[in-house]
């Protein structure tokens, strides 16, 4: 005798299916559910609820920001990324500041909105710049900007791209510079300089930070650390024998996400690069002439968190 394939539990089923249906594809409301199923509308709600904790409906979104959505999902599966957002690309300027740094102020403003104390550390560069220029105005004076590296350029001169400052005041909160040059004369004149008082609360309020965000340098001829001096072209060329791929506020790390035990590297002022953290640190990177350092900071776990555009994610999953 034939099993009767008509339960309760394939009926009930068939009903979630039905609901969802409805809803889903065919965009009823659930009182229009209501009536075409003959139940009330609590059930309709049950049953359309039921389709979904069921599996029975799958949703594809057929939109660009879909398709950016299933990126940063897969970068943060391969990955193992604790906050990844991919922004749309124009595909006639696929490497465009204006969609990651959108990205990258969103997420900014959903830590500002806490009523609670937050520190955010920023490095400097383009990108974070855009960022802060996209963030809305606010009044948040319960929070703390601190810098996670110095603002003077080779010859003394202040860098353009520095965001602290920009964003403390786009926020009202208080700020630390930070007091240092980007690079010491010696890793002695620096040991000297970090055992100053605000030296060591600045790199203090890094090292608690609920969140920070940097930049992605590359390691190539048009590598910023080499465009604004700080770097020689021998220095380049020593530094392209040990392997270096990128640098993050100027620590300058290889193709395995190692920062490089080098005479540089010894002189960089900037706060400690932590690895693996379980604090947020965020790059905002995208580019086609970034793609190894993005690549090796991923591996070498500098970084647990990602924005970056769609085009470059692609370039990542490839």
């Amino acid at each position: 005798m034939s099993q009767n394939r008509f339960t309760p539990e394939s009926t009930r089923l068939d009903d979630a299916a039905r609901a969802g249906w409805l809803y889903y594809v065919a965009g009823n409301t659930q009182d229009e559910i209501a009536r075409k199923m003959g139940v009330s509308r609590q059930t309709a709600q049950r049953l359309v609820a039921m389709a979904i904790s069921e599996r029975l409906v799958k949703v594809r979104l057929d939109h660009p920001i879909g398709r950016c959505m299933d990126l940063a999902a897969a970068l943060r599966d391969r990955f193992n990324l604790d906050i990844c957002e991919v922004a749309p690309s124009d595909p006639e300027a696929p490497d465009l500041l204006t969609g990651i740094a959108i990205a990258a102020a969103a997420e900014l403003e959903r830590v500002l909105k806490s009523p609670d104390r937050r520190i955010v550390s920023l490095g400097t560069g383009r990108n974070l710049r855009a960022m802060v220029e996209q963030l809305p105005i606010m009044s948040c004076p319960q929070h703390v900007v601190v810098s996670r590296l110095g603002n003077m350029m080779a010859d003394g001169s202040a860098t353009p791209y520095n965001a602290t400052i920009r964003l403390a005041e786009r926020i009202g909160a208080p700020h630390f510079p930070y007091p240092l040059p980007v690079l010491a004369s010696s890793a002695q004149e620096l040991s000297a300089m970090q055992q100053q008082q605000a030296a060591r609360n600045t790199i203090e309020l890094c090292a608690k930070a609920d969140l920070s965000l940097v930049g992605i340098g590359q390691m190539d001829m048009t590598a910023p650390l080499h465009v604004d001096g700080f770097l020689s072209q021998a220095e380049m060329d020593e530094l392209a024998q040990a392997g270096a791929v990128g640098e993050i506020t100027s620590w300058v790390y290889d193709q395995q996400g190692r920062i490089i035990d080098c005479a540089f590297n010894r002189r960089v002022a900037s706060a400690p690069l932590p690895h693996d953290s379980d604090r947020p640190m965020v790059a905002v990177a995208s580019g086609l002439t970034k793609l190894p350092a993005i690549r090796a900071a991923l591996a070498g776990r500098l970084i647990n968190g990602l924005i970056t555009s769609e085009a470059t994610a692609e370039r990542l999953l490839a």
